[in-house]
């Protein structure tokens, strides 16, 4: 049970998994809210407010998926047949989110971009969750589900460093932004569906509860009872806002704040994201060292630093800037996608020690509905202070328009401070973390002991 090492094939087939997810909810980040009020023509409040009515339905849709998922019992297991018979469906409604059915008619393209986003989120939580939920059932060991999430992280933000720099590069290809968004957003919309069925066909699950599980309002009452995972989750929400939110600014910053050319916009991505990927290997030592708490802490330490310097940066300062985004990127990569994710499944076996059940769809389905949290309150509160600061959104066809100093200062504020507290909630939850290495031991021999039918030597 501890010291297991699963075979490279795996770690590459369950890494590949997360490479569409990761593109498409990366793209959305980057690339939504300006296409929506520079391309669509709408106002900044009232795109914003779309992916905050989503939640309302992921705050139902994503509980009832990990549940389906925990009860799910076939010949393929319980988590593969639905990435099987989601990666279509995911990838034609991505797709749809960058078509302009009704130009110039917000009421109308208002009721579309609702339901096309209610309609992608159901898919994407139909995708992630099951997905998410095999780190777990794959291995037990404290290292090893590291070194999972290495891989997986790896194909996630290496697939989505090439989404961020060529989704432009497609929409800039055609003269008309509309179908240029239009072809990018087919284009990955195809490629994202495939790396699920990779992922289906190349991984087996070993870990599985034969038990049906509880009933929803129980389990989350039993989740939401376990100490350690509340503390996950609020490090998890801290980590994802105070990403969701630098992502979600940096067009505007680029554009309207730095004066340069949206190609940079790719290029600071790309900045943020390979470093990110160059690091999650270095993290993992460091994690395998001095446990995932102290990787999370140094993490973050990088981080602080670049978004107080993006706060100060000037139009001209072009070589700070890549510098603080190469700077950022090491920390992302220890607190958003190494850190939070690598703690779960060791959370998932203590409830395991407290229930007899392992009821990892819940846990994971929770811990994604945080995600599109982020995500959704990223773009709407952005949208809602763009407003209140009085941005300009464009008209599709005219150059971009100059904005006042209370918006570059919303702007400014939103890429620096903002993201900080976020972080520092995060650090301070870390900081309180209770399962160490040696905490997971201890639950792994009780549990084998009690699947042995004796109790534990010195257990309590």
């Amino acid at each position: 049970m501890t010291g297991e090492r699963l075979s490279l094939r795996t770690k590459l087939a369950y890494g590949v998994g997360d490479l569409g997810t990761g593109m498409t909810a990366n793209i959305l980040i980057f690339f939504l809210l300006p296409f929506l009020t520079n391309t669509v023509g709408m106002a900044a409040g009232l795109a914003g407010s779309i992916y905050a009515i989503t939640r309302f339905w992921d705050a139902v849709n994503d509980p009832i998926i990990g549940i389906l998922s925990d009860r799910t019992r076939s010949r393929w297991g319980r988590r593969r047949p639905w990435l099987l018979f989601s990666a279509i469906p995911f990838g034609l409604t991505f797709a749809a989110q960058w078509w302009i059915p009704f130009p110039g008619q917000m009421g109308p393209l208002f009721a579309y971009y609702l339901a096309v986003s209610l309609l992608f989120n159901t898919f994407y939580s139909a995708a992630n969750i099951p997905y998410a939920s095999l780190t777990a059932e794959l291995t037990q060991d404290y290292d090893e589900r590291t070194r999972l999430n290495q891989f997986r992280f790896a194909f996630s933000v290496g697939g989505s460093m090439v989404a961020v720099v060529t989704f432009p590069l497609l929409f800039n290809l055609l003269p008309d932004r509309a179908a240029g968004h239009l072809l990018a957003g087919a284009c990955f919309g195809a490629i994202s569906a495939v790396p699920l069925l990779l992922c289906f066909w190349g991984v087996r699950e070993r870990f599985q509860s034969q038990r049906d599980p509880l009933p929803l309002l129980q389990q989350l009452r039993v989740a939401f009872s376990n100490r350690p995972y509340l503390f996950v989750s609020g490090i998890y929400l801290c980590s994802w806002l105070a990403f969701q939110f630098t992502a979600t600014i940096i067009p505007y910053f680029i554009v309207f704040w730095m004066g340069l050319p949206e190609v940079w916009i790719s290029l600071v991505v790309l900045a943020v994201q390979s470093v990110a990927v160059l690091t999650l290997f270095a993290w993992t030592c460091l994690s395998a060292r001095l446990g995932k708490r102290a990787m999370y802490l140094i993490g973050a330490g990088f981080w602080l630093i670049s978004q107080a310097g993006l706060f100060f940066l000037q139009a001209g300062q072009e070589r700070l800037m890549i510098a603080l985004a190469l700077l950022a990127g090491i920390g992302v990569s220890a607190t958003v996608y190494l850190g939070p994710w690598s703690m779960l499944p060791d959370v998932i076996d203590l409830d395991e020690l407290h229930t007899g059940e392992r009821r990892e769809g819940i846990f994971y389905a929770l811990m994604v509905f945080l995600q599109k949290v982020g995500l959704g309150l990223g773009l709407f509160f952005l949208g809602q202070v763009l407003d209140w600061a009085g941005f300009i959104p464009s008209v599709a066809g005219e150059p971009l328009p100059s904005q006042p100093e209370s918006a570059l200062l919303a702007i400014r504020l939103a890429i620096g401070p903002l993201p900080a507290v976020a972080l520092i909630g995060g650090i301070l939850l870390v900081w309180l973390y209770p399962i160490t290495r040696q905490r997971h031991r201890q639950i792994l021999r009780e549990l084998e002991a009690r699947r042995a039918g004796a109790a534990p030597e010195g257990s309590p």
